[in-house]
């Protein structure tokens, strides 16, 4: 009964404000899971060969007959049919399975282990398997159905017309199957693969305008000021990769216990048991939002230090793995391309191409980052508008509700309450109330990578990589120019310059012959001046190699 009390509070309403977050993540991992689909496809089929046996006891044979392409043979006929459609799904699956696990072999040793995933989470992969086995269930369980001693009602016909039916489905999907294997361990296939994944990553990152005016209300926030309270060190419960933190429900916790929640340790960080990840900060005794209310009526926030139920209410506000795999994880998918460009220019493959391919892919990426507006590292708690009652006193709120910087606006932090009728003498109390401004908490603070770390960590990885190797360096100083064109500040321009001087460098101490250094100096020191440029994002930049100037002069020269 103790372990069941102290479990009880963990499943709140409170807890479970991130409910949505936390049933997509199951259903990731189902989905992403090698076994779910094809489960599914078997249970579809054993719950179809019953049904469809049903029907044929009460349907009209000679209606059946009408049809054209339906069955209308004898019992040996159709169990003849059966075992033939059984026994062959069950060897093209196999066969299926067979260049499958071929595939991943290939894939692991080209592209490297962690794109395993990738291919695992192929959904046409797992529906084409799952389709055979569908198949070969429900064909043995309409075999079952065929009884020899009752002529009339022991073929099912409908049931024998279906099953051949799928049987012609899946020889068309076994063609699909090696069509898309084929192009599906295509270098150009795997790193479209990744930035599509990164993509939809930065979309649900980064917004198209993400409202931050709460950030400069500064003062009034606590956003300077909460490194000055009592810290307590915040140890995570087990070793792994965080993988997850569950906003809504780490809002709550901080509420109730009156204090700030500061993350360093950003997704994809390996921690292990002792590590520090964060902070709490414990609001001082006479803070002002410490007035504020908690759901329960008359009950006031009184801060107080972490305990044991804190402990355990914070190991459910976050996700830890001991594998490094996140949907919505930025930095894990552009390590996915960065990966493959890394392997690519090892010896044993030597694919440059390859890592040119992963360099321009990266930059289409990056310059989505570079134009839209990063998530806000602060995330409040504010009081619900929605209701109030009439015993409390002016300096108690409303029945609060958590919200994140990404719900919070500019409108909510200064919005109104609609004033009660006046004539009610009894509602004077709660009409000063709603006449003032709502105020928004400071409650989370995460660490939210900045662009130049998302460059460092994934073209200047390749560019370690790729010392001696001018295409790609060459590659990568048109990144960067590339990526000029989609700045939006002076820090972005000062990241650009700084990764062109580590190209040039790079060039110069690890190429072989002098002429490629002298030709790879003259294309950075081109894209240096052209990023200086005030008016570069409304120029096309090519650059003209030395020799080609020469050229292009004496042409000249002679033409007139």
């Amino acid at each position: 009964m103790h372990r069941l009390k102290q479990f009880t509070p963990l499943w709140s309403l409170q807890t479970l404000t991130d409910l949505p977050d936390r049933l997509r993540n199951i259903w990731q991992q189902l989905i992403g899971s090698y076994w779910f689909i094809p489960t599914a496809c078997v249970v579809v089929g054993i719950l179809l060969a019953p049904i469809l046996v049903t029907i044929d006891e009460h349907f009209d044979r000679e209606t059946v007959r009408e049809i054209t392409f339906a069955f209308t043979g004898d019992d040996d006929a159709a169990r003849a049919i059966m075992t033939t459609i059984a026994g062959a799904v069950l060897g093209v699956a196999g066969t299926t399975f067979s260049i499958t696990i071929a595939v991943l072999s290939m894939a692991s040793s080209q592209f490297g282990p962690r794109l395993l995933r990738n291919f695992l989470t192929d959904t046409p992969n797992q529906f084409v398997l799952g389709a055979f086995i569908g198949t070969f269930s429900y064909s043995l369980l309409v075999l079952k159905a065929i009884h020899k001693y009752d002529v009339g009602f022991g073929v099912p016909q409908l049931a024998v017309t279906f099953a051949i039916i799928m049987a012609i489905i899946c020889a068309l999907l076994l063609v699909y199957f090696v069509q898309h294997m084929v192009h599906a361990i295509q270098a150009s296939h795997v790193i479209q693969g990744a930035s599509n994944e990164a993509i939809k990553n930065i979309h649900y990152w980064y917004k198209d305008r993400c409202d931050i005016e709460h950030q400069r209300d500064v003062k009034h926030h606590d956003v300077e000021q909460f490194h000055t309270w009592p810290a307590t060190p915040i140890y995570p419960p087990c070793s792994g990769y965080l993988q997850q933190i569950y906003l809504e429900s780490l809002i709550t916790l901080t509420q109730d216990y009156g204090g700030v929640v500061h993350m360093n340790a950003n997704l994809g960080d390996f921690v292990t048991d002792r590590n520090i990840i964060g902070y709490f900060y414990q609001r001082p005794a006479d803070h002002s939002d410490n007035r504020h209310q908690t759901n329960t009526p008359n009950l006031a926030i009184v801060p107080r230090a972490p305990d044991g139920l804190f402990w355990q209410r914070f190991a459910g506000c976050i996700r830890i793995e001991q594998r490094l795999s996140h949907p919505n994880d930025i930095a894990y998918s552009l390590g996915q391309m960065t990966e493959i460009a890394v392997r690519a220019l090892s010896p044993g493959i030597n694919d440059p191409k390859t890592a040119v391919n992963c360099v321009q892919s990266l930059t289409a990426c990056l310059s989505i980052m570079m134009r839209r507006q990063p998530p806000s590292p602060y995330h409040f708690y504010t009081s619900s508008p929605d209701h109030s009652t009439s015993n409390q006193s002016t300096s108690n709120q409303s029945t609060p509700k958590q919200l994140t910087s990404k719900q919070l606006t500019s409108n909510q932090l200064t919005s109104k309450q609609p004033a009660p009728d006046k004539t009610n003498s009894d509602n004077s109390n709660i009409e000063s109330i709603n006449n003032k401004p709502r105020v928004a908490i400071l409650a989370v603070v995460t660490h939210t990578p900045k662009i130049s770390d998302f460059i460092d960590a994934s073209l200047g990885e390749i560019r370690r990589y790729a010392t001696a190797d001018l295409m790609v360096l060459k590659a990568l100083c048109q990144a960067l120019v590339d990526l000029n064109y989609a700045k939006v500040n002076n820090a972005q321009q000062q990241t650009l310059l700084h990764e062109l001087t580590l190209i040039e460098r790079a060039g110069q101490d690890n190429l072989s012959y002098q002429e490629l250094v002298d030709d790879l100096s003259a294309m950075c020191q081109q894209a240096k001046q052209f990023i200086l440029n005030k008016d570069a994002q409304h120029q096309y930049f090519a650059y003209v190699p030395k020799f080609d100037a020469h050229i292009r002069k004496v042409l000249q020269a002679q033409s007139r």
